[in-house]
């Protein structure tokens, strides 16, 4: 079942504004080079696995903002 929902246009530019962290990006790629050599320990590849759901969901919610103001991802 689809729906309509009204949203502020000023709340869907900052859902499409959304970004990880820096220091969260920065960790990210940290863990993403170094699990490229195979130096992770299992809590870092927990960690890993973490970020890169948050990213992926972050990138999901973004997508439909953008599709919503007519604009492509930058």
């Amino acid at each position: 079942m689809s729906a309509v929902v009204q949203a502020p246009r000023e709340m869907v530019e900052a859902v499409a504004a959304l970004h990880l962290p820096p220091t969260a990006d920065r960790r990210l790629q940290v863990l993403m080079n170094r699990n490229t050599n195979g130096d992770l320990s299992a809590q870092e590849r927990e960690e890993l696995a973490s970020l890169v759901e948050v990213s992926e969901v972050i990138s999901l919610v973004r997508a439909d903002a953008l599709h919503l103001l007519g604009r492509k991802p930058e």
